[in-house]
């Protein structure tokens, strides 16, 4: 093959290729859920600058590092 071909070709693929992701942008958006609920339109959940409630953390044990009470192997 010549050069000329070989670039015919490629441009042939690479606009094939543009119509099959715009094919599938269009089936993505068609299918996809519209969001709702407390997510909001972005699908973004804000999560407060608060420190949680210490008290979630009671009895529970440091991953990792085993219980409090024993000592490591």
């Amino acid at each position: 093959m010549s050069l000329q071909d070989d670039l015919t070709a490629v441009r042939r693929n690479l606009n094939e290729l543009v119509r099959s992701v715009e094919r599938l942008e269009r089936d993505v958006a068609r299918q996809a859920p519209t969001p709702s609920g407390p997510a909001g339109p972005e699908g973004m959940v804000t999560v407060p600058d608060t420190p949680y409630d210490s008290t979630l953390w009671t009895d529970s044990d440091d991953e990792g590092l085993g219980a409090r009470d024993r000592r490591a192997p």
